[in-house]
């Protein structure tokens, strides 16, 4: 089926067919570890572990404010550990982070294998948008299952994922699964599952690997939006970025780093960063992919000029955050291509300036947004995205670590079994 679907011998009816077939009947592991395996190996397969060993990677599954792709990379290298990592575009109301590294400008993103091997050897990083040879079955039936209200099939979502990540080649990954408001799949179960599932398959197709289930109840960090993510990032790799996405980001280090025996210490990264050895890292690497290294002496990064600040409307407990919500109001206001091709909104961005679980005072701010154009309406709906309520206890910021068990079924309702060690 991988092959038909990359070499066209399969009609769009026949493959809505089996998509569909999958969505309502599931995939047992085999199958799905099968369905994955063929997508693989209907494009070109880099196997750049081969050439430089320990390479590493990391995939997230999305969310709003979520750039820890960008400071964990430049972290990696300067603790001398290769990373190579494929990004996308935003989908729906998560920010890509291809569409974040358009901020920098005369950052170039196509990778190919020998271009990936020539930044891998001039920076430690290769990161970017692969070319088509990558998994064209999956292109295909990507573009499909929209249409088909296939989205949330598990087995096709493992299937798309590791297609393109087993096909760079790396040593290790790590999965970031989000869970929570936000989270692609919001149910713990749903996303339990799908972490498993990612990670035992990968093993067993030859790559190590580990999950996280990590919170998406509440943007991570303090900003949202393309521009200001990046500035975020550049703020963590000078020493004064906030505490959740300097933590997010040296877990999946630290998981990273043992699945190669790297002996890396909570500690000893965090020297890395208040050294300025990862800001140094990254630099190299965004001159490498086309940046000008004067542009970090003084980064200029857009933010829209209409700001709407976002108040407590009583004294209370934050008790709520509607982040999907959020992620999807500033996809409308700009942030997000309203077609192929079209521009994107830099400057779109939200300022998050208070945590779940946080007392407040009324008229207290909870975050500020902005916005190209003033619009009344636009910003009432952001102000409704935030509740002030009863006392509650935050969620932690990272739910569970996941190692290879045995997967059971991953069918459309019954999550898989799993070996679970809580964090």
């Amino acid at each position: 089926m991988a092959q038909a679907a990359a070499d066209g011998t399969w009609s769009d009816a026949q493959l809505a067919a089996f998509l569909m077939g999958v969505a309502i009947r599931g995939l047992d592991v085999d199958r799905t570890r099968e369905l994955t395996a063929g997508m693989l190996e209907s494009g070109e397969r880099w196997n750049l572990a081969r050439e430089r060993p320990n390479l590493l990677d990391k995939h997230s599954t999305g969310g709003v404010g979520d750039k820890s792709s960008l400071l964990l990379a430049p972290l990696l290298a300067a603790a001398g550990a290769p990373v190579v990592m494929l990004t996308g575009r935003g989908l729906g109301h998560t920010g890509g982070t291809a569409d974040k590294l358009e901020a920098i400008p005369g950052f170039r993103q196509e990778l190919d294998r020998p271009r990936a091997l020539l930044l891998l050897d001039r920076c430690g990083i290769a990161l970017g948008i692969a070319t088509a040879g990558i998994a064209p079955a999956d292109r295909k039936l990507y573009a499909l299952r929209d249409r088909t209200a296939t989205v949330d099939s598990l087995p096709l979502i493992v299937a798309s994922i590791l297609s393109k990540k087993l096909a760079t080649g790396a040593a290790a990954i790590v999965f970031d699964v989000k869970v929570g408001d936000a989270a692609f799949l919001p149910r713990i179960e749903e996303a339990r599952g799908l972490a498993t599932l990612l990670a035992g398959i990968s093993c067993e197709l030859g790559m190590k690997a580990e999950a996280l289930l990590t919170d998406m109840n509440q943007p991570l960090g303090d900003w949202a939006g393309h521009a200001s993510e990046i500035r975020e990032v550049l703020d963590c790799l000078e020493g004064h970025g906030p505490s959740e996405t300097v933590d997010l980001t040296l877990a999946l280090a630290l998981a990273l780093g043992a699945q190669i025996g790297a002996g890396w210490t909570e500690a000893g990264l965090r020297g890395l960063l208040a050294s300025g050895a990862a800001r140094a890292s990254f630099v190299r690497w965004a001159v490498a992919q086309g940046a000008a290294e004067s542009w970090f002496d003084r980064p200029e990064l857009p933010l829209a000029p209409e700001e709407v600040v976002i108040r407590a409307p009583r004294a209370g407990c934050v008790a709520a955050v509607r982040t999907r919500r959020l992620g999807l109001l500033l996809a409308e206001a700009g942030g997000a291509r309203r077609a192929i091709g079209s521009e994107l909104d830099l400057g779109i961005a939200l300022n998050y300036r208070t945590r779940l679980g946080r007392h407040v005072e009324e008229g207290e701010e909870l975050a500020r947004v902005y916005l190209r154009t003033p619009d009344s309406a636009l910003a009432e709906r952001f102000a409704v995205c935030f509740e002030v309520g009863e006392s509650v206890t935050a969620p932690p910021l990272i739910v569970e670590r996941i190692a290879p068990g045995a997967p059971g079924v991953a069918g459309p309702a019954d999550a898989p079994a799993s070996l679970v060690a809580n964090a």
